[in-house]
C-alpha cells in the first residue's frame, strides 16, 4: 500500500486518460447495457462518468431509465454510479498537480473551492455542465478526501438526475395517453 502512494501521482494521470480513450473508443457498445436494468443503468452512469472532458449520455439513460423504471431508483443508480465514475478526474489531479497551476480554468475553479468549499462541488455536480471534470482535477491536487469527494458529487447528482429520472418518467406516461 505504501508502494501505491508512493507511485499513484504519477499513475493517476495516465490511468485517467487510458480510461477515457477506452470508454470513448467503445462508447456505442454501452448502450447495450440498458437491457439489464438497474445493474446496465448503473454501469452505463460508471462508464459515461469515467471519460474526463469527453462526454458520453448519462442523461439520456436518466430519461429513458426513468420513463421504464422506478424513477427514484433510477436516480439513485445512476447518481451512485456517475459518482463513481468521477474518480478519474480526480484521480487526475492526484499525479497533474504541476499542470493544474497554470490552467486559467482550474485556477477559477480552485479560488471558488477555497470561497466555498466542498459546495462548488455540490453545484457543479448538480447542474449539467462541462466544468465538474475541472472540479474533480482540482479536488485530487487540493487533496480533498476522496470520500468527501464521493460523497458531495454524489448528492449533487442525486438531485440532478432524480429531475432527469421523473421527467422521463412523466414524459413516458404522457405519451402512453396518446398512444
Amino acid at each position: 500500500m505504501i508502494k501505491f502512494r508512493k507511485y499513484s501521482k504519477y499513475l493517476g494521470l495516465p490511468l485517467a486518460i487510458l480510461i477515457s480513450v477506452l470508454i470513448f473508443t467503445f462508447r456505442d457498445k454501452f448502450t447495450e447495457l440498458k437491457a439489464y436494468g438497474y445493474f446496465g443503468i448503473f454501469l452505463l452512469s460508471v462508464l459515461g462518468n469515467a471519460t474526463i472532458i469527453l462526454p458520453i449520455p448519462v442523461i439520456l439513460a436518466a430519461f429513458l431509465g426513468g420513463g421504464i423504471f422506478n424513477p427514484f431508483w433510477v436516480a439513485v443508480v445512476v447518481s451512485l454510479g456517475s459518482a463513481i465514475g468521477e474518480l478519474t478526474g480526480y484521480l487526475a489531479g492526484i499525479s497533474g498537480r504541476e499542470v493544474i497551476k497554470e490552467k486559467e480554468r482550474l485556477i477559477r475553479i480552485r479560488e471558488w473551492m477555497n470561497k466555498w468549499g466542498l459546495w462548488i462541488i455540490f453545484f457543479l455536480a448538480a447542474i449539467p455542465n462541462f466544468l465538474f471534470d475541472l472540479a474533480g482535477i482540482v479536488s485530487g491536487a487540493s487533496k480533498i478526501p476522496v470520500h468527501r469527494f464521493i460523497l458531495v458529487t454524489w448528492a449533487g447528482k442525486f438531485i440532478r438526475y432524480l429531475l432527469i429520472a421523473y421527467l422521463g418518467a412523466g414524459s413516458a406516461q404522457a405519451l402512453e395517453k396518446f398512444f
